[in-house]
């Protein structure tokens, strides 16, 4: 593991703006934490990762099966979610209802083989009732699909009616149907307003389907998570809907490489995009005290794997999880989990890394530019979670290299930088006993700012406890 070769605490001066409190509590499904776990969606999408990978039950159990043998589910990695291709795409059962293929998937096997290790199952929906079910009637009533479900959204399905009596017994029925499975987690894809134009016929507005899906959810009598996405809208109207319902939502879109020949899951101006997207979430949540219910999803985790694969540089995928934990982001893999290396391993086995996302679960960090406090995208750039009520506080510096087209910061300093953090930057006050997350390294007591000599992908991520 990388630690910055200089690391000084030294005495500055600055006028910041206010740290305002933010803080994320219970989730409209009842959690408080975001979830952990792998998702078959980047192998799917980048084959050449793993060409012996076929999308079936078979495969899904080996790969979730290392979350165990790995120790990571004593870490909170519990999910085992399937991804787009699992059901049956053009129709549903007798009564309209998402099923499974089948020839891939018995899902009450794999749910009980997932439970039996401590794991939990997940699945991949989007929104509509399936053309070809027009004619079928909803279970427990007496209403076709069609007399409330019309046109085409682009997915071989049509559109909900929102608020027509059938529209949520439909619903229902579907979530009934995976709780008898014992499915715990549900992604809702392709949400609107949000989910940029990939080619289909979304409707403008379909917040309807998470408030559906949630009141499914609370009527299954199975707690299950709801994750939606992607890229959502971030106005208040729409994010009061997924923060009334959901309980994580997607700041940006697919972070993976895609196609067959993709030998590679991501790259760094991809990463650097996905942070720039959460920065521009979190800063609206930053003017005032604010507590929030929702979890951000900033998609798939690529930290696994060889560098080559996961498309980064070792240093860059250390910073790539110091961001996704110290947003209390969902920490969900989509690696192949049978070829971690051993840095993914030391990545993802840090118990005290993953303490540091135990405390963004309550305290998720808003960035704090250096110099003004302010919260614009930078290259060189500092973030802080909390303080909690004993005050103390996790500390984020980073250098993302030269702007490669979407980190929003436009700048092209080369090479090593300094990057420093006043208190005053930060908004906090007093001395503070810092240590460094991943080695535990102790650096010291300061009264005055944090600095670290950072080169292109580098970051420091510290904790740092009010010195008596």
């Amino acid at each position: 593991m990388y630690i910055p070769r200089a690391v000084t605490l030294v005495a500055a001066t600055a006028t910041s703006v206010p740290l305002h409190s933010l803080t994320i509590t219970k989730t409209p499904n009842g959690f408080t934490n975001s979830a952990r776990g792998w998702n078959s969606f980047g192998i799917q999408a980048n084959a050449a990762t793993d060409p012996a990978f076929v999308f079936n039950q078979t495969s899904v159990e080996q790969q979730c099966d290392v979350l165990v043998s790995a120790g990571l589910v004593n870490l909170g990695y519990s999910y085992c979610s399937l991804d787009s291709g699992w059901s049956v795409g053009g129709n549903g059962d007798a009564n309209g209802r998402i099923i499974a293929d089948s020839s891939l998937f018995n899902m009450p096997d794999l749910a009980s083989h997932l439970h039996d290790e401590g794991l939990q199952l997940g699945v991949y929906v989007v929104p509509g009732g399936f053309l070809a079910d027009v004619n079928k009637t909803i279970l427990g009533t007496d209403i076709t699909i069609g007399s409330v479900c019309s046109g085409n959204n682009g997915l071989d399905r049509c559109n909900w009616q929102y608020g027509e009596d059938g529209v949520q017994q439909w619903h229902d029925s579907v979530v009934a149907l995976f709780a008898e499975w014992g499915v715990d987690f549900i992604k809702l894809d392709f949400i609107t307003p949000g989910s940029p134009d990939n080619g289909v016929s979304l409707p403008q507005n379909e917040s309807q389907a998470v408030v559906n899906y949630h009141n499914a959810i609370v009527n299954s009598g199975r707690q299950m998570r709801l994750d939606i996405s992607w890229k959502l809208a971030r106005d208040p109207s729409d994010f009061s809907i997924w923060e009334g319902n959901a309980d994580s939502f997607r700041t940006d879109q697919d972070i993976n490489n895609a196609g067959a020949d993709s030998d590679s899951f991501t790259a760094w101006a991809t990463v650097q995009r996905a942070i720039d997207n959460y920065r521009q979430y979190i800063v609206l949540h930053t003017s005032q005290d604010e507590t929030l219910s929702i979890y951000p999803d900033m998609d798939n985790l690529y930290v696994g794997n060889s560098a080559p694969e996961d498309g980064v540089t070792n240093d860059e995928r250390f910073t790539i999880m110091n961001h996704w934990l110290g947003a209390g982001s969902n920490l969900i893999l989509g690696n192949d989990l049978t070829q971690l290396d051993d840095t993914g391993k030391a990545i993802l086995t840090n118990s005290a890394a993953h303490s540091v996302a135990d405390f963004a679960a309550q305290y998720p960090m808003r960035p704090r530019n250096p110099g003004t406090g302010a919260g614009d995208a930078q290259q060189l750039q500092a973030w802080i979670g909390g303080p909690d009520n004993t005050g103390k506080v996790v500390v984020l510096l980073a250098n993302y290299g030269p702007d490669e087209g979407q980190g929003g910061f436009n700048t092209t300093l080369s090479g090593v930088q300094n990057v420093t953090a006043t208190w005053q930057d930060l908004g906090i006050s007093g001395s503070f006993a810092i240590q460094e997350v991943w080695e535990g390294q102790d650096l010291g007591v300061s009264t005055q700012q944090l600095s670290a000599s950072l080169d292109e992908g580098q970051s420091l991520l510290v904790v740092m406890n009010p010195a008596n």
